[in-house]
């Protein structure tokens, strides 16, 4: 009998989860609690189980669409979490000629994760903040593991984007963007760097569950604090 996962929901036709157009499946489960998550429905380890052969069906409907850079994502909650099912999914994928992607928190590492990287064609890393305070805080983990996690991909040679959430009075400081660069500069492994402005069209799921949302009262940056910050990236220091 073939293994099953547990997952929250599927995305047909991706744009903002990898390279192309992505079949984005998300996992149920998640190990952290982000002050700034988008999906709290996914912190539970609910979901609906589907075998990696049931996933891989649903993807190749549309790999019509994916053209030479897209593929399949995995993302979450966290994926890291079920690394087995993954891993078998990743591998059908392959077989298929399928590329795939993994969107992640980093902040897992052990024998499974490993064997689920070797079947991994690029990794989209969460590096949420730059200090270990702010990820202690609002993250539930210590900045070493997902930093751990990104020396290993180095050390693997495996495609990285890293992902920044930036949430305006936490990490939208031109010191923030900066470390983040170095931090990207350090790791050749590092192709592309993404910020991503934090948005609250959330809260409604948060309301729903009655449960508080930690960042509501956060202000959502602007058009121009991100292509401020965006520069910050791509242009050297006068």
């Amino acid at each position: 009998m073939s293994m099953t996962g547990r997952v929250h929901s599927f995305q047909s036709l991706g744009t903002l989860d990898g390279p192309g157009v992505r079949f984005v499946v998300f996992m149920q489960g998640c190990n952290l609690r982000c002050g700034c998550c988008h999906n709290p429905d996914t912190w539970d380890c609910g979901g609906t189980e589907y075998t990696p052969e049931d996933v891989l069906k649903r993807a190749v409907r549309f790999r019509e669409y994916f053209g030479a850079a897209g593929g399949i994502t995995v993302s979450g909650g966290e994926p890291l979490l079920q690394a087995e099912f993954v891993t078998e999914l990743f591998r059908l994928c392959h077989g298929a000629g399928i590329n795939t992607c993994l969107d992640t928190s980093g902040s897992i590492m052990n024998d499974n994760v490993r064997a689920l990287l070797a079947e991994t064609d690029r990794v989209l890393l969460d590096i949420k903040y730059t200090n270990d305070a702010d990820y202690r805080r609002y993250v539930g983990c210590g900045m070493a593991a997902p930093m751990a996690f990104l020396d290993y991909l180095d050390a693997q040679r495996l495609p990285v984007t890293l992902r920044q959430v930036i949430i305006p009075t936490l990490n939208d400081s031109r010191e923030n963007v900066l470390a983040l660069r170095e931090i990207a500069a350090a790791h050749p492994c590092v192709d592309k760097v993404e910020l991503l402005p934090f948005r609250k069209l959330c809260q409604v799921k948060y309301d729903q569950m009655s449960i508080p949302f930690a960042f509501g009262h956060l202000p959502e940056p602007t058009k121009e604090q991100m292509e401020q910050l965006n520069q910050l990236l791509t242009h050297q220091e006068e």
